[in-house]
């Protein structure tokens, strides 16, 4: 995923976020889908027809607030000349702000994918549930790891590993037990063999066939050797999926751990992959930050030094990191304090300037100066200093470190700086 690409998905991720974070008193908040092939003029007049209806609501409040959000969409729509080719979404009424006081908001979207069918939706909540399938990773990977004791089946979808069936078998060892030849002690391990391999075959199929075929990638099969190519020259997965095989991989484990394992063996396969591109990042940053280079930084504060003089290479930012620089000062004597606020997926800081209290010089009340997404904040100043900018999942195991050890944002230093 290319660089911009992956910070409209952040910055898509982020608004879905804040709108399914609102909500309204009553059936008063409106969603408009509209699709690039419907025609303004329609929509406009159905908005007249809602807008007429809007009057038999009995609650004077919620009558008032829908016919307010009409009202805007309205006047919205006169300078909408034609439609985006992805189509265009408008989300608009009375949110509910604390304090018993609603506010007119009205947030416009154009989905990264095109909207299918037109709608008009009123309820106490934004009607988000397509624009959240646009998030969904689609791309996946049937995943089979085993040996002649056991089999583990999952999938990879997008950059989450999902386990989904273990499979132990009842091959005997090699050690033959006494009274039985030594040749019929090998038919019945063969035997044995031949049905554990049909087993996980059918178990894998059934897995790996829930996956609509467009978006099954591939199918990955891994394990010690000879038990991986015999499984695979016996053709016991479907014929559709045996199209589909990328290669097989040794891997050391055929428990749930070896479905990691395997996606990390054959990385040079997947190498375009977006999992496989985060995960490369991470170990970099790792193995810097574990040598005497120097040339690895972590924190908001660390991580802002280095870029304000150029030195980072290669900025990390985790994907879950919501956080906000507030600037508070006095007016009257000049006092100002900075600080940094991490906030939960879809959190809005709402602070006014009533509640941040007085200044410790001269006592006035403190203002909101400024108040900046950190995020925005070093993105913009990395493209300044022509740094590469990766935004990083917390679907697998690095990832997750990024955000939890890290704070969500690491970098790594085109030179050591000391800082």
């Amino acid at each position: 995923m290319s660089e911009q690409s992956a910070h409209k998905k952040y910055e898509f991720k982020r608004k879905l976020e804040q709108l399914k974070s609102k909500k309204g008193r009553g059936t008063e908040l409106v969603s408009l889908y509209i699709p690039p092939d419907k025609q303004i003029s329609d929509v406009v007049s159905q908005l007249k027809v809602e807008h007429g209806q809007a009057s038999n609501i009995k609650s004077k409040v919620t009558r008032s607030n829908v016919q307010g959000a009409l009202d805007s969409l309205l006047s919205r729509l006169k300078y909408l000349e034609e439609v985006p080719e992805n189509g265009i979404i408008y989300f608009t009424g009375a949110v509910d702000v604390g304090a018993n006081k609603t506010s007119m908001e009205t947030t416009i979207i154009e989905p990264p994918q095109p909207i299918i069918t037109y709608r008009y939706h009123c309820d106490s909540r934004f009607y988000l549930e397509p624009l959240e399938s646009m998030l969904k990773e689609t791309k996946t990977y049937g995943l089979l790891v085993l040996d002649r004791r056991e089999a583990t089946i999952g999938l990879l979808v997008g950059k989450r590993i999902e386990s989904y069936r273990h499979l132990t078998s009842t091959v005997p060892g090699k050690q033959r037990k006494g009274g039985q030849s030594a040749q019929r002690f090998q038919q019945l391990r063969l035997i044995a063999i031949h049905d554990f391999y049909k087993k996980v075959g059918e178990a894998a199929n059934e897995v790996f066939m829930s996956v609509d075929m467009n978006d099954l990638a591939g199918v990955l099969i891994g394990g010690p050797s000879p038990t991986k190519e015999e499984f695979d020259s016996g053709e016991y997965l479907h014929h559709e999926l045996e199209k589909k095989k990328v290669g097989l991989f040794d891997v050391a484990y055929t428990d749930e751990s070896g479905l990691s394992e395997l996606v990390n063996a054959a990385s040079e396969r997947l190498y375009d992959i977006d999992l496989m591109e985060e995960k490369r990042a991470m170990e970099r940053f790792f193995t810097e930050l574990i040598s005497e280079s120097e040339k690895a930084a972590y924190g908001e504060e660390n991580v802002r030094k280095n870029l304000e003089i150029g030195s980072v290479e290669v900025l990390l930012i985790s994907e879950d990191l919501r956080a906000e620089k507030t600037v508070i000062g006095c007016s009257s004597c000049g006092y100002e304090k900075k600080y940094t606020m991490q906030l939960r997926a879809g959190e809005m800081t709402s602070q006014s300037s009533d509640s941040i209290g007085n200044c410790p010089e001269c006592g006035s009340p403190l203002e909101i100066k400024e108040k900046v997404d950190i995020v925005d904040e070093l993105s913009d100043l990395a493209d300044q200093m022509g740094t590469e900018v990766k935004f990083i999942s917390t679907e697998f195991e690095e990832g997750s470190q990024l955000m939890n050890a890290f704070g969500g944002l690491a970098a790594i230093l085109r030179f050591s700086t000391g800082i």
